[in-house]
């Protein structure tokens, strides 16, 4: 399939082109295939689990949305497969639920009729939040190994962020030069540590600060790679919040 590298070009030559877009799925079938055996818990069928057309299409999709500035395809693609799954499948829970509970109750004792639907209360969607919470629980496995690699825990981003209002825009510096400079971000994934030298040279900020703030930067910048979307969100409110009590 070649190398990564190969991979993100070939993804970024493919956008408005169909007859490429659909040679690049082919050509990843088996990716799509072991994705969708995660997720099912078992080997999709091909014309018989509707699973596995949804993760071609998940797939072509982030086809369309990838951006080679934040880090490599085939994490973004398994993600989308991943949601795009989940979200089949909790229609097809809702479904079946909306169906059985539409069905006439055949109690012994049951002298007025009636459905099940008129016992029940249905102002949750307790499918949608479980899928949700298993969503984001496999999303914050996943982002706690990576960190792993990078000798981070996910208790740093928030025992790491700095609390002073010039320190905290510093460090906002230096993440939006990161992000803005891909070469950065290749370093870090490449060597496993933080270039603090390039960053401080190119976004101005001491090399001490960023020293200070290693695994919070670290943390944010992987984050902010490809995927990680439920992460991200919970980033963003904690970003928040610490700006506002940095000032």
């Amino acid at each position: 399939m070649g190398s990564s590298e190969d991979l993100g070009a070939r993804v970024c030559a493919v956008k408005g082109d169909a007859r490429k877009a659909d040679e690049l799925v082919r050509d990843y079938l088996p990716f799509i295939t072991s994705e969708t055996a995660k997720f099912m818990a078992r080997r999709p069928v091909a014309g018989v689990d509707d699973e596995l057309g949804i993760a071609m299409f998940a797939f072509h999709e982030a086809t369309q949305v990838y951006d080679r500035q934040r880090g490599a395809f085939l994490p973004l693609a398994a993600r989308m497969i991943r949601n795009r799954l989940i979200d089949y499948r909790r229609r097809e829970a809702r479904h079946a639920r909306v169906v059985s509970l539409d069905a006439p109750r055949f109690e012994q004792d049951d002298e007025d009729g009636g459905t099940l639907l008129d016992q029940v209360d249905t102002g949750r969607d307790e499918i949608g939040e479980r899928h949700a919470r298993e969503a984001t629980r496999s999303e914050i496995e996943e982002f706690t190994r990576l960190l792993a690699s990078f000798d981070v825990k996910l208790t740093d981003v928030a025992d790491n962020c700095p609390k002073q209002g010039r320190t905290f825009a510093a460090c906002r510096r230096a993440l939006t030069y990161a992000r803005e400079h891909r070469e950065v971000l290749d370093r870090l994934e490449q060597t496993g540590k933080l270039p603090i030298a390039a960053l401080a040279e190119g976004s101005g900020v001491e090399r001490k600060t960023l020293e200070r703030h290693r695994r919070y930067l670290v943390a944010l910048l992987l984050a902010y790679t490809n995927g990680f979307e439920i992460i991200r969100g919970h980033l963003r409110k904690l970003d928040a919040h610490q700006e506002d009590g940095a000032r």
